[in-house]
């Protein structure tokens, strides 16, 4: 393995005071919260803040930030994402003491295995378009655990979070002590977001599954319009070996009555889906069919799309985003909209094409293939499963044409990164190897043998800390005139995107 040395920072030490911090930080606390704690810093130019991009800073009140870490202190001593016991029982009990708040508003719910975020950040700018106040639950974050909520399109603030928890609180050790096992750090979240949308109030929630369907802590609400966007294999160990079984879980979603607006699938996950619809008579629209893609054109700064809804065509649909896959959530999220306010079943007409082109316009994905650096370019991407990374393969190479593309990949430990790298070899001309500061990361070396197997030993290079993996692949990108149109892909983990993002002074 290539052991090239990266230049130094001017100041020695500073890069490593930084990235102990965050070591720090992570190792004393759950890794499901993903907090970066240490301050922004750069690589050699300054990045800048990001502007409206949707991940929020910590506090700058001193007070207000400490409340916070008290809260992420109390989340953390909970069950992480990653242990699960499969049932709703204990955020049934939450919900029936807190008066049901989760059905204080119509619902959309989004389950799948890729795609969600960013179609549920799509719906939400399209309903916050048509005037409707919007709450957004999401997981997981890039860089703060008040991502996860959205309130009117922004994170939920601070303060509101800390009240919001401290509002539950006494109920959710009611539940506690009630129950066999506490509320887990995913369910006290649910709840939390359920009671905010309650208190704001909102006119409607988009509600993304943390894990399958059936017994994922968000399914206690009775969404009138279901997503399931495309069905990959990803959670095998919990969810079953095939897109069909693992779809079993993801169809309890699909409620009495509801509509199910359904991404391109794999055949026996659709047959899956449909056998559910059919139960439950609930409407199906199917990509393709019902509604779907007519045209799509790379542009600067994303795409440009003509969609075909379930109430006509929508020319000239600007999305700042790249990829075809990206396209494919655009018009799933259209159709859910549509379905939303009853097009295509109350009513055939469109919905107004100014207010829809001004919502995708509007769209931001933070971690999906964002551009975070120029010159050289570095691109963050948070796949972290096969399919995943075959869609930010083929949209790096649509989108931005690199002359030599460096990866600097860090994995989970768990997943199927054998088939992560696979997807990823053929666009790297080399990779760095690394790993984040979560509990659950893959190490660096174990990462590495699996890369070498597939580059070979001289495209491979080995950085065990993340900051020290960025400067190896910035440096690769320079280092050539030859390759003057070279790019880092920062990807395999939304862990790994988060810190580089912080990193590379974008938080």
């Amino acid at each position: 393995m290539s052991e090239h040395q990266p230049d130094q920072p001017d100041q020695p030490g500073e890069y490593d005071d930084d990235f102990d911090d965050i070591v720090h930080a992570e190792t004393t606390r759950d890794p499901d919260l993903a907090v970066i704690e240490a301050g922004s810093r750069t690589l050699r130019t300054q990045a800048g803040p990001p502007q409206g991009d949707g991940v929020p800073a910590r506090p700058a009140d001193p007070e207000v930030d400490r409340a916070l870490r008290a809260v992420e202190q109390e989340l953390a001593g909970r069950w992480g994402e990653t242990k699960l016991e499969p049932s709703v029982t204990r955020i049934e009990a939450l919900m029936d003491v807190l008066g049901d708040p989760q059905r204080a508003y119509p619902s959309i719910h989004l389950t799948g295995t890729n795609g969600k975020t960013s179609t549920a950040r799509m719906i939400e700018a399209l309903l916050g378009a048509f005037d409707l106040r919007t709450g957004r639950y999401t997981s997981p974050h890039v860089l703060s655990v008040t991502e996860r909520i959205s309130l009117d399109g922004e994170p939920i603030s601070p303060e509101r979070f800390i009240e919001t928890y401290e509002d539950i609180k006494p109920y959710v050790d009611m539940v506690d002590g009630a129950q066999e096992y506490r509320l887990s750090f995913f369910e006290v979240l649910t709840g939390m977001a359920y009671a905010a949308f309650a208190d704001a109030p909102v006119d409607a929630a988009v509600v993304e599954v943390g894990m399958g369907g059936s017994w994922d802590a968000t399914n206690v609400i009775d969404a009138t319009v279901a997503v399931v966007t495309p069905i990959d294999l990803d959670h095998t160990d919990r969810l079953g070996s095939t897109p069909g079984e693992i779809a079993v879980e993801k169809a309890g979603i699909i409620k009495q009555g509801a509509t199910v607006v359904l991404a391109q699938q794999p055949v026996d996950a659709a047959q899956v889906m449909l056998k559910k619809a059919v139960d439950v008579d609930a409407t199906v629209a199917r990509e393709g069919m019902e509604f779907g893609i007519v045209s799509r054109e790379v542009a600067v700064g994303g795409q440009m799309l003509t969609l075909r809804g379930l109430g006509g065509e929508y020319e000239q649909i600007f999305l700042p985003l790249h990829g075809a896959h990206q396209a494919h959530n655009a018009v799933v999220a259209l159709a859910a909209v549509e379905a939303f306010f009853g097009v295509g079943a109350e009513h055939a007409r469109p919905m107004d094409l100014e207010t829809v082109r001004a919502a995708f316009a509007s769209v931001v994905s933070p971690g999906r293939l964002e551009v975070v650096r120029r010159s050289p370019t570095v691109v963050l991407d948070a796949a972290h499963n096969p399919a995943g990374a075959r869609a930010a393969a083929a949209a790096v190479g649509e989108a931005f044409g690199f002359s030599r593309l460096i990866g600097v990949v860090g994995a989970s430990a768990g997943k199927d990164v054998r088939g992560l790298l696979e997807a990823l070899e053929p666009v790297f001309a080399e990779i760095v190897v690394t790993e984040n500061s979560s509990d659950r990361a893959m190490g660096a070396d174990e990462l590495a043998a699996v890369a070498v197997e597939l580059f070979g030993d001289d495209r491979v290079q080995v950085e065990p800390r993340l900051d020290d993996a960025l400067e190896a692949a910035i440096t690769l990108a320079e280092e050539d005139e030859e390759y003057a149109g070279a790019g880092v892909l920062v990807t395999g983990s939304v862990i790994t995107v988060g810190e580089a993002r912080l990193l590379l002074g974008k938080g």
